[in-house]
Parts: structure tokens; C-alpha cells; sequence
């Protein structure tokens, strides 16, 4: 005998399927550190205009902390770092600050604070020793660590390109390569005053360490509860920050060499 509905009466009609939503909740921390550059920065630049103001347009946190061949030639090696806290005007520093701003906060939520921190720090050093080795006009400014920050993003992106799909991963690939085409542009035009060896110096820095330290993302646990845990081992973030360190150290050792 069978029901009206054409089942048997003692069967259950198939129900339908019902989609399983996954909890995916990728390892994450604040934006502390990016903040805290931020505010460093803008204490410095204060500082600036304030000297200028004091001392007759003399800009003494340049003076002290500017890229300037002459004194890193004289031992004055952290002016190597230091130029990503002094800046040239408003634009200059509201321009790297709002791209600190973009690009740091939601980098440092999956690099995490200490690796975030090397990031920016060694890739503004890879940018004032490539400025160092390469040009011997002064320079400053945080452009040569947010670079680095640019192609954090596209390694990053790359790196996960199995959790991300090959549509995302293309198009974030293709807007940072776009990013650094235009700025790398800019930088070339007459009378631009802009440091585009400290650009690429950044740039290679920020890839180097990016590509052997950078987060690599695996997806654990049993649904509909999973979970995003990095693979990436210490001793590779480790051996990330120690290559950079040769890499550029060693330029910036071959440029006192051949002074």
C-alpha cells in the first residue's frame, strides 16, 4: 500500500541536505605595535617642527637620526633604522602613516606582534642600507618599511593561496605588483626628490623574510569547528630575521669596505 504522497507507508521521505557552516577562526592579535609606531612617529615629527620652530628651520631629530652617508660612515650605524621616524612634511608623514595604518593593523593580526615588529624594522633596514650602498643623498621616512609591508600582504596571500582560492591570490598579487609599479613610478619622475633605492631595498627585505618567516595557515579540528593554526616553526622565523641581517648587514659591511 502506498501513501499519497507515492512513499510506502513504511519508509521516511528523504529530507533535504542542509549545508555544514564551518567555524573557521584564524589565529589573530591586536594591532598594538602599529598603533605604537604610529604614535612614536608622530612624536618624532612633533619633535621636528618644534626644532624648526626653535632653532632657525634647524631640524635636529634629522640631524640625529636622518640617513646621511658622511655620519654612518663614521660609525653612526643606526641610522640605518632610525630614518623610518623622521619625515619631510605632513604629506610626507600623513602619507605613510595612513598606508602604516591600512596595511599594519590587519597584517600584524595574522603575523602577530613580534614577527609584525621584525617585519617593519628589518624591512626599513634593508631599505636605508640598499639608500646607504646605492645613493649618497640624504634620505628619511617610513616609506622604505612600509613597502615591505606591501609585499608582506602578496607573500602572505600567496602562501595561503589553497585557503584563499586562485582568484583572491591572483587578484592580490596583481594589486601589489599595481601598488609598486605606481610608487616605483612616482619615485623616477624629475625632481620627485623620492629615494627609490631605499623603495627596493624594502621591498627585497620584506619578501626575504616574509618568504622564509611568514605565516603558512592549516585548517585543524572536526567540524563545523575548525580552527586556523600557523605551521610556520620559530627557528624559521628565526633564520628569516638572520638572512635579511646578512644579506643587507653584509652590503652595508661591503659599502664601508669600498669608502
Amino acid at each position: 500500500m502506498n501513501t499519497p504522497s507515492g512513499y510506502p507507508y513504511n519508509e521516511t521521505p528523504p529530507q533535504p541536505v542542509r549545508p555544514v557552516v564551518a567555524n573557521v577562526a584564524p589565529p589573530q592579535s591586536g594591532s598594538q605595535v602599529t598603533y605604537a609606531i604610529i604614535a612614536v612617529t608622530v612624536v618624532v615629527y612633533l619633535a621636528q617642527m618644534l626644532s624648526q620652530s626653535l632653532f632657525q628651520g634647524e631640524d635636529l631629530p634629522f640631524d640625529y637620526l636622518g640617513k646621511i652617508n658622511e655620519f654612518i660612515l663614521q660609525g653612526q650605524v643606526w641610522r640605518l633604522i632610525t630614518p623610518i621616524f623622521v619625515h619631510a612634511s605632513i604629506l610626507h608623514i600623513g602619507f605613510n602613516m595612513y598606508a602604516l595604518f591600512v596595511l599594519g593593523r590587519g597584517l600584524e593580526r595574522v603575523y602577530g606582534h613580534g614577527r609584525f615588529a621584525l617585519l617593519y624594522f628589518l624591512s626599513g633596514f634593508a631599505g636605508n642600507v640598499a639608500s646607504f650602498f646605492l645613493t649618497p643623498n640624504p634620505s628619511l621616512g617610513a616609506s622604505t618599511a612600509i613597502f615591505g609591508l606591501v609585499v608582506a600582504q602578496g607573500v602572505f596571500v600567496f602562501h595561503n593561496r589553497k585557503l584563499f582560492g586562485s582568484q583572491h591570490t591572483r587578484s592580490a598579487l596583481i594589486n601589489t605588483g599595481v601598488i609598486v609599479l605606481i610608487n616605483l613610478g612616482i619615485g623616477l619622475q624629475p625632481g620627485s626628490g623620492i629615494d627609490n633605492w631605499g623603495h627596493v631595498g624594502g621591498f627585497l627585505g620584506g619578501l626575504l623574510f616574509t618568504w622564509l618567516g611568514g605565516p603558512l595557515w592549516q585548517i585543524e579540528g572536526v567540524a563545523p569547528f575548525y580552527r586556523v593554526v600557523d605551521q610556520r616553526e620559530e627557528s624559521q622565523v628565526q633564520l628569516a630575521v638572520l638572512a635579511v641581517l646578512v644579506v643587507f648587514g653584509g652590503i652595508a659591511a661591503l659599502r664601508f669596505f669600498i669608502h
